[in-house]
């Protein structure tokens, strides 16, 4: 049996690797033009596809109740499975083993796959929490910056194990369907809860785990780039970033190799004896000893340390939804990172009608800087929180939309470079945006009802990629038919890119508007 603080990196590490593995819906940009030839469907169609896997977050609240009543590794399973069936019965039918399926039950077994990710992602959340009492915030942020990685590695494996082009979506299908399932059964004897007390030892792993981290961000970032990217095989990118996706597990073993060293030297320390001779002379007993020496020896303090966040209010959803505050940030939400999401959604579209020959480059690039836009709050909460000029997130995320909204008319450019320039500051902005507002959802609204309160916040999730991702393929059908035939060229998305930078805009003035209503309590709580 390990001791509890290798037991607490062991669970930070599965963690990892589950959200490494958990965002199954990033990388359908990168098969959505063949899967729209080979089922024959509009780009309408194609954009209900997208749409359904963001709808399967609407029945996110069903695996937070499942962690009250059932084990995390059951929870885990249960999400995988749902995974399983929802991708892998697409696969069947894109092999011709299963003979008939319909649209529409296509389209509800993508919202079944996407609803997978919420169970898996749920554990991977109560666990931080519990695990890392003391490092909530800084965990969950650094942890979910790797769901930002998912499309990359995905399309790794693919182009390895799946070269021919015309079975790129059956390949993303069944990676889609059996990975998580494996890499669930793989963690789930690492996801044990422990309880935790204050860890001396936890500041140096941390930085060892940024590092790590950090590394594996750039290595994904220079792999997305094409002309570095063509110059190595793909089995050389998956075993590469197979090496930096284990390396956490330094810490665990370095853990428990300190404890047993200390454990060995415990024994054979005279100074410890005389120590432990001298508690007994002051009557403490054998059992209060032992604790005491136990403690010391892994490392650990004994007094707790709990995070404690300093709230605007603590109110429920009945009262939140009322509050104006509450409006502000939702659509600031889903005129930032949400229109984000959709933009990546299309971008398989979006490369195809520029002429751009490899989407998947695209997808992998979106993937390596949404990693960085996810790490980064965390980076800066870890190190920088407690002074003076650390920003809140609101300011951050007036700061962020700004570069976003000129993102998109940036690709009113014709040029394969701006394309590459505007992905690039869109995943940014779009993974930094939503690390951001898992824990500005609890400083305004609370801590308490956190778990609803933020699943009624994400709900602009689903909506904004049904009404932005709608509007974007009725444009691209009208550019289509006025062509007669395939839409190519810059004017597919010409009037979609000026609606969505100027939606971008408006949200930009929204956070504004916030940044001022919520300013006084984030002075206040820096005073503090």
């Amino acid at each position: 049996m390990p001791p509890p603080t290798t037991t607490q990196w062991l669970s930070l590490v599965g963690i990892i690797w589950l959200q490494s593995i958990s965002g199954t819906n990033t990388d359908f940009p990168a098969y959505s033009s063949q899967l729209k030839q080979l089922l024959s469907i509009s780009q309408v169609q194609l954009n209900n596809l997208a749409f359904a896997s963001d709808a399967g977050k609407l029945f996110g609240w069903l695996s937070g109740i499942a962690t009250n009543y059932l084990p995390l590794w059951l929870v885990l399973l249960i999400g995988s499975i749902l995974g399983m069936i929802g991708y892998g019965i697409q696969f069947l039918f894109l092999i011709n083993k299963i003979s008939s399926l319909s649209y529409w039950q296509f389209f509800f077994l993508t919202i079944l796959a996407g609803n997978s990710i919420c169970w898996i992602n749920t554990v991977c959340y109560v666990m931080s929490t519990r695990n890392f009492p003391s490092n909530r915030q800084v965990t969950l942020g650094l942890s979910t910056s790797y769901a930002n990685l998912s499309a990359k590695i995905y399309t790794n494996i693919v182009e390895w194990f799946f070269p021919s082009s015309t079975r790129r979506a059956q390949g993303y299908l069944l990676l889609n369907s059996m990975v998580p399932l494996g890499v669930s059964i793989l963690t789930a004897p690492l996801l044990r809860e422990v309880e935790v007390e204050k860890v001396k030892y936890i500041k140096g792993g941390f930085i060892v785990i940024f590092i790590i981290t950090i590394a594996t961000g750039i290595y994904a970032m220079f792999g997305s780039i094409e002309k570095i990217s063509t110059d190595f095989s793909p089995w050389v990118h998956v075993s590469g970033m197979g090496v930096l996706l284990a390396a956490p597990l330094m810490i665990p073993l370095i853990n428990w190799v300190r404890v047993v060293l200390k454990e060995k030297l415990w024994w054979t320390n005279s100074m410890r004896e005389r120590r432990i001779y001298d508690l007994s002379v002051n009557e403490v007993g054998v059992s209060d000893r032992i604790e005491i020496d136990i403690k010391e020896k892994e490392g650990v303090v004994v007094e707790k340390d709990i995070e404690i966040i300093k709230v605007k209010e603590e109110i429920g959803v009945k009262l939140m939804v009322q509050k104006l505050d509450f409006w502000l940030y939702f659509f600031v939400y889903m005129f930032g990172a949400t229109l984000g999401l959709v933009y990546l959604n299309n971008l398989g579209q979006i490369a195809e009608s520029r002429g751009h020959s490899n989407a998947t480059s695209l997808v992998s690039l979106s993937s390596s800087f949404g990693f960085f836009g996810r790490l980064m709050p965390s980076l800066f909460n870890y190190f920088f929180s407690k002074s003076r000029y650390m920003v809140s997130g609101v300011t951050c995320i007036v700061i962020l939309m700004v570069p976003t909204a000129g993102a998109f008319f940036l690709l009113l450019n014709t040029t394969n470079i701006s394309l590459y320039i505007s992905t690039a500051i869109i995943g940014v902005s779009t993974g930094a945006i939503s690390s951001i507002a898992v824990s500005m959802t609890a400083e305004l609204f609370g801590t308490k009802n956190f778990s609803v309160n933020h699943n009624v916040v994400v709900a602009n999730i689903p909506i904004g990629s049904f009404l932005f991702g709608y509007m974007a393929a009725t444009l691209y059908q009208r550019a289509r038919y006025q062509g007669h035939g395939k839409c190519m060229g810059v004017g597919c998305y010409r009037k979609t890119f000026i609606i969505w930078g100027f939606i971008c805009s408006l949200g930009t003035l929204l956070a504004f508007f916030l940044y001022l209503r919520t300013r006084k309590f984030y002075l206040q709580r820096q005073l503090e």
